[in-house]
């Protein structure tokens, strides 16, 4: 197995500080989120693009996936659509096997939730054949209103394209009550790449939680190291969200301790 770590960890850092810091820790790639702390646009110039390619995949630091903001039930298929496309292009690029979608939000009106999830299969539907003669995969991230790896499946079956599956996030299904043996039963066979980090209940958190260095919460990470590897599942990214929450433990005390007890969990497995 192979770990990864993303960007998302590493908001003042230079992309090329990003790749060789992590390399230095004994990380194997890096998952974009940002790129010198910016999210990546859609629309990224050709020279920036160049540049991802050179301290990245040219200098033999693979990119495991390319993060989006994107939401597949947008009411603005069209505009998702054609974002996907170029974010599918970018990945390409960059040698990156997956692209990261998020679901996005559902109502608890039936007829508006089959509305929501036919647009969300027609959006994904629509990038299939592209994502599948570029090599890449298209992975709604178990997040949002789609927390529920069980939420993900239904979609999917919907969408039965194997150039879209699932990105796995350690948190999300564990806060909506999922155990990882019911996430892998749901996605194992769409899992596109896994992402992990660690929570703990906080009441003093808006959303009711606490990151926290790995092993130290309630997220059952080890559980899932055992169940990707299990299915031989390639990349395990860390998920450190230092942009989103800067009052956790900064990336060069993070970083180090995720892929310690990652290797270690994986030895013992």
């Amino acid at each position: 197995m192979k770990f990864a770590f993303s960007t998302l960890a590493t908001p003042e850092w230079t992309l090329e500080q990003a790749v060789e810091r992590g390399r230095g820790m004994g990380y194997d790639g890096i998952e974009l989120r940002l790129v010198d702390g910016s999210l990546i646009p859609p629309d990224s110039s050709a020279p920036a693009m160049r540049r991802v390619r050179k301290a990245t995949v040219d200098a033999g630091f693979p990119v495991v996936a390319v993060d989006t903001s994107l939401r597949v039930t947008d009411p603005d298929s069209g505009r998702v659509g054609d974002e996907i496309l170029a974010y599918i292009d970018m990945a390409a690029m960059w040698a990156a096997p997956v692209v990261r979608v998020f679901g996005g939000s559902l109502t608890d009106d039936p007829g508006g939730r089959r509305t929501a999830l036919g647009r969300a299969a027609g959006v994904l539907s629509g990038v299939a054949a592209s994502a599948a003669a570029r090599g890449v995969t298209v992975a709604v991230e178990t997040h949002d209103d789609f927390a529920s790896s069980k939420v993900v499946a239904e979609l999917l079956a919907r969408v039965p394209e194997r150039s879209i599956g699932a990105v796995w996030d350690s948190h999300h299904p564990h806060r909506v009550g999922e155990t990882a043996e019911e996430v892998d039963a749901n996605l194992g066979e769409r899992l596109a790449l896994a992402q992990v980090k660690d929570a703990s209940r906080d009441s003093s958190e808006e959303s009711g939680w606490k990151l926290v260095l790995l092993g130290r919460g309630e997220v059952p990470v080890r559980e899932l190291v055992g169940l990707v590897a299990a299915r031989g599942l390639d990349w395990v990214s860390v998920e450190w969200e230092k942009k989103w929450h800067p009052d956790i433990e900064p990336p060069e005390e993070a970083l180090p301790q995720h892929l310690a007890v990652l290797r270690e969990w994986e030895a013992e497995l």
